[in-house]
């Protein structure tokens, strides 16, 4: 998978995985990583799937509904690439956590919902249910932060409080960050993702 890996200050710091919204890039959420972990390594990782030329990391058949088996296989294809980027780089293969943003967080997720030793915790940024009907791993001891619109038009309230009760009820501790706006990332909520970082993470 086309990706950056930057090594940082500090090796004993998790190591920060960047996962980009639909139509960015592996550069996109670079600052958030400085915001967050100024001396974390970075492996910031470009989606494999294209929608009208837009990189993402699954398909979807419409807003807001996935294609469920390449879901799955995609997520699988990336778990694999962490073992394997690992390798290459030389950085913790078990402290990782992630930074997700929209499509980027619903892939963050799914890693999360299928294999309980993917990730240390993580921030998903605007986050939907990846899949619904499977047995969760137990993500006891994996924090995870969200961040959420009260009026984002992708993914509502509900949407939220659904994940959340998911992660929670597999074992993870969760904490919901809710800004009086959309889709988009703000720079309060990052903010607050730092901070929660700082607190659970660092």
């Amino acid at each position: 998978m086309k990706h950056i890996f930057q090594k940082g200050t500090d090796i004993t710091a998790p190591v920060l995985v960047l996962f980009h919204g639909t139509g960015g890039t592996e550069r996109d959420l670079l600052p958030l990583a400085q915001a967050i972990s100024p001396t974390s390594s970075v492996l910031s990782v470009r989606g494999n799937v294209l929608e009208h030329g837009m990189p993402r990391f699954f398909r979807r058949l419409a807003e807001g509904i996935f294609d469920e088996e390449d879901l799955i296989f995609r997520t699988k294809e990336l778990y694999d690439f962490l073992d394997e980027a690992a390798a290459e780089h030389g950085f913790d293969r078990n402290n990782l956590v992630a930074i997700g943003y929209s499509n980027g967080a619903n892939i963050a997720g799914s890693l999360l919902f299928h294999y309980p030793d993917a990730l240390r915790g993580a921030i998903l940024h605007h986050p939907m249910v990846p899949l619904r009907g499977i047995q969760l791993p137990d993500l006891s001891g994996i924090p995870v932060f969200i961040g959420a619109g009260q009026n984002d038009p992708i993914c509502s309230p509900q949407e939220t409080e659904e994940l959340q009760k998911l992660l929670s009820e597999a074992g993870s501790t969760v904490a919901v960050h809710w800004e009086q706006a959309g889709h988009q990332l703000t720079r309060s909520e990052v903010e607050a993702a730092g901070t929660w970082f700082k607190t659970n993470l660092a």
